[in-house]
């Protein structure tokens, strides 16, 4: 009996195999399990496609495979809506359902999809291709060892410009593995500008909301911040956005300086949200406290001028995130504690646990 490939895609071993298979083999045994997915699944063989299901197959015992395996269970087919669904979980972890990831991200994460897909084909071919010009040159050798045999010299020169085509083959598939590995950098880069403020230089609100996971009943704790500049809008109708500008970059300073080891991004307009993890909310209020006085300690000049600025000020709502809750949910609280400072008379913190914040 041959091998097979099942609904969740894992292997069947022959009846009667013996010996261990080399990588070559290894290989072309996947692309022909890979092949033969695609087609009782009646599944395209586009890139995105190839590279799902090579993950799915090449791992059997992975999270992939198992929620595939789900899926098809009783001889169902997977289908290309199975495939989107579980698109944003290739190569990690499958369970609850991700965020919507918007339109931007989207379009790298397929494109890294493809990328990977065509890797693959590439990595496939050139090891097939090496093995066979090795297995030419082998036998091109033993065959020059023949003497006074005229046929025999044709063939080695057929052989040796076999060879000689092989190898150039092999030099272009390089190339263009080297140049998917360039394109992958740069959707990386792509991908971290996203989220990325450009004035700030500061992680944006995209970034914080794909870095956030809610907390479990153990574990480090996760305490959250919103912080909004005090009078933002007068200093930008008195002295200009330029001037505005520069107020917002001094306080992405200063809080990135005290808070080092947390997460501090620019929520968007003169707000600031910053993560704090592993620390008690004691903790993560004296930190934003001493941001806070920090930016309230100095005298800030017009760059022009030397006139002075006045001082700049920013209040900020914290709050500990409780287990299991979204970030909707603590970045509401936050922003509530952050209105009650403002109302209090701004240039302050106010903190508040879950319980207390809920009352």
């Amino acid at each position: 009996m041959a091998s097979h490939v099942s609904g969740s895609g894992r292997q069947q071993p022959a009846d009667g195999a013996v010996g261990r298979a080399t990588p070559a083999e290894m290989s072309r045994d996947l692309y022909r399990r890979i092949g033969a997915f695609l087609d009782n699944h009646r599944l395209g063989a586009d890139p995105v496609t190839y590279s799902f299901v090579y993950r799915v197959l090449n791992e059997p015992q992975g999270p992939l495979a198992r929620a595939v395996a789900g899926l098809v269970d009783g001889g169902v087919r997977l289908t290309v809506a199975d495939i989107a669904s579980l698109g944003g979980s290739v190569g990690g972890s499958v369970g609850g359902a991700p965020p919507a990831a918007p339109a931007g991200d989207e379009w790298v994460a397929r494109a890294q999809l493809q990328i990977e897909g065509v890797e693959h084909i590439v990595r496939t071919v050139q090891a097939e291709a090496n093995a066979f010009a090795t297995t030419i040159a082998a036998g091109a050798d033993a065959l020059s060892e023949v003497r006074d045999v005229s046929p025999v010299t044709e063939i080695v020169a057929v052989a040796r410009a076999m060879v000689a085509r092989t190898r150039a083959a092999e030099a272009r598939l390089d190339d263009a593995t080297r140049e998917a590995q360039v394109l992958r950098c740069a959707l990386e880069e792509a991908r971290a500008d996203a989220q990325r403020d450009p004035l700030t230089a500061l992680p944006n609100r995209r970034a914080l909301e794909e870095h956030y996971r809610p907390p479990g009943e153990t574990g480090p704790a996760l305490c959250l911040a919103m912080c909004d500049i005090d009078h933002f809008k007068q200093v930008n109708d008195r002295f200009g956005h330029a001037v505005g500008d520069r107020v917002l970059r001094a306080i992405a300073t200063a809080l990135s300086a005290v808070c080092v080891d947390h997460l501090v991004t620019r929520y968007g307009g003169e707000e600031f949200a910053v993560l704090f993890t592993g620390v008690s909310l004691a903790e993560a209020e004296a930190l934003l406290d001493r941001a806070r006085a920090s930016v309230a300690g100095k005298r800030y000049l017009l760059r022009e001028s030397d006139a002075p600025l006045g001082a700049i000020t920013f209040s900020a709502g914290l709050t500990l995130a409780g287990a299991g809750e979204a970030l909707g949910t603590v970045l509401g609280r936050a922003d509530r504690l952050l209105y009650a400072a403002k109302a209090a008379g701004r240039n302050r913190v106010h903190a508040a646990a879950t319980e207390i914040a809920n009352r």
